[in-house]
């Protein structure tokens, strides 16, 4: 996803803001984030926790192209692209930074990084909510929201011993809805395939997206 900057999503400085404007010399104390320098951390920089909860909206929303798009704006090996971007983002670009701050001198600076909350979140923001698949007591449920211009993907989940194989694929150009999905070749009616951690062996999915077709045209097919 590539849009114009808005007054919190700042495309040109890969910034995901929290409010804006911060605050700087404000009449009433605003507590807490007004320790912080204006564009820090909580007064009105990126704070990554909140910026991958707006990546769960847009899943929510079945808008699979934005939600995407933000996980890029947060993947810190895309803050340090080129030499330039480097020198600008000060730190290590293969772990998550708990803020990013947003005002001169500093826009763009990366500030506690190794930060291990907003990890999760935004691997859970990619694997959980883009690709959509999640483990839930004892099965992998598959959901996907991605953007419409994807053919498709492909993943490999494992559960103890067992290899779960999931191939998905997107002829319709849509961003969610599964139209077909099959277990080593069986037709399921469900997007939850029941996993065996004991069990050694792979086993193939395969989905499609797409309008599911009406029951009485499968039954007629």
């Amino acid at each position: 996803m590539r849009a114009a900057d808005s007054e919190l999503i700042r495309e040109s400085d890969r910034l995901a803001l929290l409010f804006w404007p911060p605050f700087d010399n404000a009449l009433h104390d605003p507590g807490y984030i007004g320790g912080y320098p204006p564009g820090v951390r909580e007064n009105g920089g990126q704070y990554t926790h909140a910026a991958a909860w707006l990546g769960f909206a847009h899943v929510a929303l079945g808008d699979g192209a934005r939600a995407e798009g933000l996980f890029r704006l947060l993947n810190p090996i895309l803050h340090a692209a080129t030499g330039e971007a480097v020198d600008r983002y000060r730190v290590e670009p293969y772990v998550l930074s708990g803020d990013v701050y947003s005002c001169a001198p500093w826009i763009g600076r990366g500030g506690w990084s190794w930060y291990t909350g907003s990890a999760a979140w935004v691997w859970r923001l990619g694997v959980s909510e883009i690709l959509g698949l999640r483990k839930e007591g004892g099965t992998l449920h598959i959901d996907p929201c991605i953007p419409p211009s994807w053919p498709g993907f492909e993943a490999w989940v494992r559960e103890g011993k067992q290899t779960l194989h999931v191939v998905v694929e997107n002829p319709e150009h849509v961003a969610r809805g599964i139209a077909m999905i099959t277990l080593d070749g069986a037709s399921l009616d469900t997007g939850r395939i029941q996993t065996n951690a004991g069990t050694s062996g792979t086993l193939e999915v395969h989905v499609r997206l797409g309008p599911k077709a009406p029951a009485n045209a499968e039954a007629a097919a």
